[in-house]
């Protein structure tokens, strides 16, 4: 087949993970620390050999039982956290090595070296030494060192994860051109970098996928418990109702027209600053349970439901643990959904 099919199973770090990638589809692998994710790409990129399983990338068997092909014979980029740039070579000797390493002439690796550096717009850089380059710079280099060698797969393991903010969106530019027309997996922890790049996400969780969708099925309407952190989403469970659900707790949250039949249980998402929090005087409403802060805002927890609000809007309430409150979530923010197995995973 084109692109990617892989079966990647390591016994000693518990990780059996399947997944196919497209000849131009940009396939996000996300999940929290120590899931499987690094392993991945590490079995991907030859650096470990499986214990059992399938690497085939585009038609080429590079794993399987018997044998596996060498890392520099795959043909295969990989951007990492890092730029790690050879730092006595110029930008441009640095991304003319990979294409001088698999055989190119000087003049054909400096040529392949200006076209990869051009595509994500550093060949102004080209004579520079690595060491009077900013993060973002840097980063942007050692993109076009993977392009260079015209890889088959394109492996991106958090590329953006070092960088400041103001340079993580000219890098994310750099490797949507880097991605266009290859087979690519992104490591990311970054929603709005797997939003932007990302045609499909596959969530791992202790070494197995437990979602697959696209970005919006999957962080839209998570059904793990590390995808809805992930999106920044509260998800709360219940059982629907025609205009919205019912929450564990007997509360409501409306929604618009949803496909889940009334009585089956449900899952509803909101982002918790879509929320509205006020006092409660009569004390018919909700029992604040705890107070956190949390990026900058308060985040406010009342039975099921979740809220964040600034820190003077919280003071201007006067709330305290124990007190009663209202949290209020407009419709239209309220996604209403089926979870896997009436529960969210995790």
């Amino acid at each position: 087949m084109s692109g990617l099919s892989a079966q990647v199973v390591v016994r000693a770090r518990d990780v059996d993970v399947a997944l196919d990638v497209g000849t131009d589809e940009c396939v996000a692998l996300i999940g929290p620390n120590g899931a499987g994710k690094s392993t991945v790409v590490d079995v991907l990129a030859g650096l470990v050999r499986p214990d059992r399983g399938t690497v085939v990338l585009d038609g080429r068997t590079l794993s399987d039982d018997r044998r596996t092909v060498p890392t520099h014979r795959r043909r295969i980029g990989l951007v990492a956290q890092r730029p790690d740039l050879f730092p006595h070579r110029s930008v441009l000797a640095n991304v003319a090595f990979g294409p001088r390493a698999v055989g190119a002439s000087g003049r054909e690796a400096r040529g392949h070296a200006r076209d990869a550096l051009a595509a994500v717009g550093a060949l102004a850089l080209a004579d520079r030494a690595p060491g009077t380059l900013s993060g973002g710079q840097a980063q942007r280099i050692a993109v076009a060192r993977a392009l260079a060698t015209d890889p088959v797969l394109l492996l991106l393991d958090e590329p953006t994860s070092a960088l400041d903010v103001a340079a993580r969106q000219e890098v994310r530019t750099a490797l949507a051109t880097a991605a266009t027309g290859r087979p690519t997996l992104l490591v990311s922890h970054d929603p709005v970098e797997v939003m932007g790049l990302a045609h499909r996400v596959v969530v791992v969780e202790a070494g197995r996928v437990v979602d697959e969708g696209t970005p919006d099925e999957v962080l839209g309407r998570p059904r793990s418990a590390f995808a809805a952190r992930f999106s920044g989403l509260v998800t709360v469970p219940g059982r629907a109702t025609t205009g919205g659900m019912v929450t564990a707790d007997g509360g409501e949250l409306a929604s618009p027209a949803h496909a889940v039949p009334p009585g089956r249980s449900a899952l509803a998402a909101y982002h918790p600053t879509a929320a509205l929090l006020t006092r409660d005087d009569d004390g018919a409403g909700r029992r604040l349970d705890a107070v956190e802060p949390r990026d900058g805002l308060v985040r406010v927890r009342a039975g099921d439901l979740v809220v964040d609000v600034t820190l003077t809007r919280f003071a201007a309430l006067g709330l305290a643990v124990g007190d009663t409150c209202r949290i209020r979530v407009p419709a239209d923010e309220v996604v209403v959904y089926e979870p896997d197995g009436g529960r969210i995973v995790g």
